[in-house]
């Protein structure tokens, strides 16, 4: 039924939960993943109004977010070439994380996106937010909710 797995990822200890269960999963289904990652946009609160500077502080920015979303979708395509799990990584920055998960999600051709949730509550959300209630309002893809 579903034979291809989109996993967006983070790095928090909750998205490590995301990568194994979704290894697991695709394991027994037979599926591929695609591991995902957004980085952020540099915050303009955080920017120089020095031309010069403003350009290093988005180069930096840029170089630092780059890294750690390969580093991390690394560390989830070794997770599954072990597990024998066929696996391609997709990254993008941009500030409007659901949506950009929502369309890479379509792009790819996932049939099964697989997300955590801090599970926060009301409360929380109100605070926070919720990713992946905004995800879900923003596909018409399944949704596995993990938490």
């Amino acid at each position: 039924m579903f034979k291809h797995l989109f996993v967006p990822v983070d790095g928090s200890e909750l998205s490590i939960r995301a990568m194994e269960s979704s290894i697991a999963l695709a394991t027994s289904l037979g599926a591929t993943i695609t591991g995902f990652v957004v980085e952020s946009d540099i915050p303009l609160s955080a920017v120089s109004a020095s031309p010069t500077t403003f350009v290093k502080q988005i180069e930096a920015h840029e170089a630092r977010t780059e890294a750690h979303a390969h580093a991390l979708l690394t560390t989830f395509a070794e997770r599954a070439k072990a597990a024998g799990v066929a696996f391609q990584s997709e990254y993008r920055r941009s500030d409007q994380t659901d949506a950009v998960i929502a369309e890479v999600a379509d792009i790819v051709q996932a049939d099964l996106i697989v997300m955590v949730t801090h599970g926060r509550g009301v409360f929380g959300e109100m605070l926070f937010g919720s990713h992946t209630k905004n995800v879900m309002s923003r596909t018409k893809l399944p949704l596995l909710v993990l938490h």
